[in-house]
């Protein structure tokens, strides 16, 4: 991969180099979608990447929104920040149990409150593991730091903004999810909810972002992984998904390509689903209106 960039994308070699620095914080992000059964901090627990402190999406969230994970507000994230050891100044390498899919969340969250100095560790876990480096099962001794955050809003779109730009194409969306449940023809991992995709959004999947050892390919690859599903690269970008996630893969990729313009529909298909009042459409990009 290209030469690791801090506040983007690091690799395990760039990682191992600088484990234990007082600079650096490392996060395991890990989240699983809802029909895994798997348990992110159980696992955390039983092995982690050294000095790895717990970063829970589900729990740092608006607790007054009925939709999964969704951005807290700025005082509870900097209150389980500050819990976190994390303070003001300090380097922050997310990493997850995938190998690059829930820590793009992370990073993402920590861009929306001011924290630049934040990356992915690319290839995650898994490539750690693969590569002998070392694991431990005790939590850190952690110290509370002081942190500070502002929100940048224009990160993060809500239904009305999506809907809004549906209605004036004013930003393209770009949907993360497989190709079936965008086409509406597998059934969403969440009761409840409407099977298709936001009217006039095209459709990347976020795993074709990814190399087969699970990093994510390179900046000329990911371009034509854009290009080739119809996304205009000089044009803004509203990326969503099920429920915020993976939508934030899509984030990463477009700024590592040097696109700027791109903001995560935090509510994602959870929200645009289960509300009947919006329109919807069915089969692949480009296909009739439900």
């Amino acid at each position: 991969m290209p030469t690791s960039d801090p506040t983007l994308l690091v690799s395990t070699d760039w990682l191992a180099e600088r484990l234990g620095g007082p600079d650096i914080r490392i996060l395991d992000g890990s989240w699983h979608l809802p029909d895994t059964g798997r348990d992110a901090r159980a696992e955390y627990a039983a092995g982690h990447i050294p000095g790895a402190r717990f970063f829970d999406i589900d729990a740092i969230s608006d607790r007054k929104s009925a939709l999964p994970h969704m951005l807290p507000p700025v005082e509870q994230f900097v209150s389980a920040v500050r819990r976190l050891g994390i303070g003001d100044g300090h380097r922050v390498v997310v990493y997850d149990q995938a190998g690059l899919f829930s820590a793009a969340r992370v990073w993402w969250m920590f861009r929306v409150f001011g924290h630049e100095d934040v990356a992915v560790l690319d290839g995650g876990l898994p490539k750690w593991v693969a590569e002998d480096r070392p694991l431990e099962d005790m939590e850190p001794d952690i110290r509370e730091r002081h942190y500070t955050a502002r929100r940048d809003a224009s990160l993060v779109r809500d239904v009305t903004q999506v809907a809004g730009a549906v209605k004036l194409g004013s930003e393209q969306i770009v949907d993360a999810r497989s190709p079936g449940r965008f086409a509406g023809e597998e059934p969403e991992p969440r009761a409840g909810l409407r099977a298709g995709h936001i009217p006039g959004a095209m459709n990347v999947h976020y795993r074709s972002l990814l190399a087969a050892d699970g990093t994510m390919r390179p900046p000329e690859e990911l371009k034509a992984v854009f290009e080739a599903a119809g996304v205009d690269l000089e044009r803004p970008v509203a990326t969503t998904c099920g429920s915020g996630v993976t939508a934030c893969i899509l984030s990463l990729a477009l700024h590592r390509i040097g696109h700027g313009r791109n903001a995560v529909y935090d509510g994602s298909w959870s929200e645009w689903g289960a509300y009947p009042d919006l329109a919807i459409e069915t089969g692949p990009a480009g296909g009739g209106q439900d």
